[in-house]
């Protein structure tokens, strides 16, 4: 006898927080109810870019797109962005989001600054 899943009751989120974690090598967006709970994510690496492209401004674009399309399925109307990491795709990613006719309430800069905690690692030399 086989046995059959319930198919999942499809969830509507009118608004909620946008993450983008934007780092050297890489640039995640996420898009969370006001629980919290993940409800879509897209990042440039699994837009399709590899090694230091994912870094870039441009795919941190078309990861935010990607990611807002998703977003706009489940019902995604306005957003708060949140804003973390020294990344070159922070302020492309929120002109996409901009862009795509999400309403942004808010943008907040959440990126960790210690209070003289941890002893930072050697200077880069280039």
């Amino acid at each position: 006898m086989a046995t059959y899943k319930k198919k999942k009751a499809k969830k509507t989120v009118r608004g909620g927080v946008v993450h983008i974690n934007s780092t050297f090598n890489n640039t995640v967006i996420s898009f969370t109810d006001d629980r919290g709970d993940v409800v879509c994510w897209e990042s440039s690496g699994s837009v399709g870019y590899k090694g230091s492209r994912k870094a870039t401004p441009f795919a941190a674009q078309l990861a935010m797109e990607r990611a807002s399309e998703k977003a706009a399925k489940v019902g995604f109307k306005e957003a708060e962005v949140r804003v973390r990491g020294p990344g070159a795709g922070r302020e492309s990613a929120v002109r996409a989001l901009a862009g795509s006719g999400i309403t942004i309430k808010a943008i907040t800069d959440v990126t960790p600054l210690p209070h003289n905690g941890c002893r930072p690692r050697k200077k880069r030399r280039v």
